[in-house]
């Protein structure tokens, strides 16, 4: 499981702008419902695509294993933290001559504890995400969050039109990551 849930950072009022200018309004008594459309689509963005937007930290909680284990979240920016798991819940720093971290060139992540450890569970903290910030998020990733948000307000009284527009998909499907179960 990752901690903490998939919670997009704040929007900032330009990623606003550009949904209202989409969407060619002119007020601003909408802005705080269009920030959250804005989150939903972004957080339906990073399910579709199978990657984190903007970078954040995340902690995933994970069994001891001998082989290397894959990180839930990707793309992996640094791996910064792995602590024990005791049976109560208690977290204790692992020391980093009992363990190994990895980040291919795919950016995922990648933990091995050394077997010498008497260590069950593990909880993995690194920062994961495309971007530093909305300004930095790939532009058709960017272009599809504003398309989304702007659907989702214009549609927002419940008038179901068949989903969203396929220029959504289209702007993300490049990016998309598919996982092999």
């Amino acid at each position: 499981m990752s901690y903490p849930p998939d919670d997009v950072p704040p929007v900032p009022i330009e990623l606003i702008e550009e949904v209202k200018g989409f969407l060619r309004l002119n007020h601003d008594e909408d802005d705080a419902a269009i920030a959250q459309l804005l989150r939903s689509a972004a957080r339906l963005c990073e399910n579709f695509i199978g990657q984190v937007l903007i970078v954040r930290p995340v902690r995933d909680r994970l069994p001891v294993r001998a082989e290397w284990q894959k990180l839930k979240k990707h793309p992996v920016q640094a791996i910064t933290l792995v602590e024990a798991v005791a049976p109560d819940g208690m977290l204790t720093p692992v020391p980093s001559m009992d363990y190994a971290i990895d980040i291919d060139s795919d950016g995922i992540g990648w933990v091995k504890l050394h077997p010498v450890t008497s260590i069950t569970r593990i909880a993995v903290t690194y920062d994961v995400g495309l971007a530093a910030d909305w300004t930095n998020v790939p532009t058709t990733l960017r272009q599809g969050v504003v398309r989304l948000a702007g659907h989702l307000y214009s549609h927002r009284d419940g008038v179901n039109v068949g989903g969203p527009p396929s220029a959504v998909t289209a702007l993300w499907r490049p990016h998309r990551r598919m996982r092999v179960a």
